[in-house]
């Protein structure tokens, strides 16, 4: 979906509101994760895809042609340039929010995976001189969608 202008002031307007939205939607996920609550993310999910990818569609449409938006006065240029700076930094914050979560997880795993092991390693042989005999090894399956 495109948004609908005649001329780069009726451009400019509906890309800031669209840029100010997914930087609110984006700071929100990104703090859930902040707060270890990557659950309340969800609810937010279909319109941040939805406007990320109107987005994605203007941004290229606009540096492939940036006639676009010249013909719009200055100050709203430059609102523009200022919300897609703070729509910039939400983003990194956003990945680094994710990526902490990201590590957390895979740590979690690996402590899971490596007491799986070690309690498969202890089991118990019969007699005075028994070894423990060692249980094969077994995969662990994770869903590559967490």
């Amino acid at each position: 979906m495109a948004l609908s202008a005649h001329d780069g002031a009726d451009r400019v307007d509906p890309m800031i509101i669209l840029t100010e939205r997914l930087t609110e939607l984006v700071a929100a996920t990104a703090q859930a994760f902040e707060q270890h609550r990557p659950q309340a993310a969800v609810h937010q999910l279909e319109e941040t895809s939805r406007l990320a990818n109107i987005y994605r569609h203007e941004t290229a449409r606009v540096r492939a042609d940036p006639g676009l938006v010249n013909s719009a006065p200055m100050a709203q240029r430059t609102r523009l340039v200022r919300a897609t700076e703070a729509f910039d930094a939400v983003l990194a914050r956003q990945g680094r929010a994710i990526e902490a979560a990201k590590l957390v997880s895979e740590g979690l795993v690996r402590a899971i995976a490596e007491e799986v092991a070690a309690q498969r390693e202890r089991a118990a042989g019969y007699g005075p001189d028994a070894q423990g005999a060692k249980a094969p090894a077994t995969a662990i399956t994770l869903n590559k969608r967490a």
